[in-house]
């Protein structure tokens, strides 16, 4: 994702997934069902000092409520410019008291929207930045981008029972740059296990790769006994 703001956000956690994976990759449990479990707690992990100070934000704002409700009623129908200098005095007055910034809790969500939003861009595509990821499905794609299939042939309801994000963009961009074999991967690696079989049977003369990319995707999207690459 190269989105001027998350884009580089998503390239950053992208690195920290590819760590994650290429670490389950070295002690024989390369998944990525656990990588993006593991991925997700440590991104929580980096967030927790935003969240407890939000929390705490939380906690102080159910104590000044009562006070600052209290100088809005004192000033509710006085609009003249001094009252309304000395409603704002009086409530600085009460944030500095308990030691907040009234902007405190919206600068903390806007630290931590980006990231979440950039967490889940990595997520929904992992082969783009997973180098190990991305490997499994470039074989086929070339096989398949020289047999003349095209991405939105690949995009099919056959072979994708719920298409992402990541695909609808794929179909588009391939159309002004249909030889990009990174669109062919997008695709690919939202397949889910039927449509595996599909492809095998409308392009039976390309089987042995299609199958084994199939079972590679397999492995690394079965987690817990569920694929998930497959639409609950």
């Amino acid at each position: 994702y190269d989105g001027k703001i998350l884009g580089p956000i998503a390239g950053v956690l992208g690195i920290l997934m590819n760590w994650i994976f290429k670490f389950l990759d070295m002690i024989g449990i390369p998944n990525v069902g656990l990588s993006i479990i593991l991925f997700t707690i440590v991104i929580y992990l980096l967030l927790m000092p935003l969240t407890i100070k939000q929390q705490k934000f939380s906690k102080l704002s159910a104590k000044m409520n009562p006070e600052l409700q209290a100088i809005q009623a004192k000033y509710k129908n006085r609009k003249d410019n001094d009252s309304m200098m000395a409603m704002n005095a009086e409530t600085k007055a009460v944030y500095a008291k308990y030691g907040v910034s009234p902007s405190g809790s919206c600068l903390q969500l806007l630290i931590q929207m980006p990231i979440l939003f950039a967490l889940y861009r990595v997520i929904y595509n992992i082969p783009a930045y997973v180098p190990q990821v991305y490997d499994i499905y470039d074989g086929l794609a070339k096989v398949l981008q020289e047999a003349g299939v095209t991405v939105s042939q690949l995009a099919d309801k056959s072979y994708i029972s719920n298409p992402t994000y990541v695909v609808t963009q794929a179909v588009k961009a391939a159309k002004s740059d249909a030889g990009n074999i990174n669109y062919y991967i997008d695709v690919l690696s939202q397949f889910n296990s039927s449509g595996w079989d599909v492809l095998i049977k409308n392009h039976p003369d390309l089987s042995e790769v299609i199958t084994k990319t199939a079972h590679q995707a397999r492995d690394i999207n079965y987690f817990l006994g569920l694929n998930i690459a497959d639409t609950p």
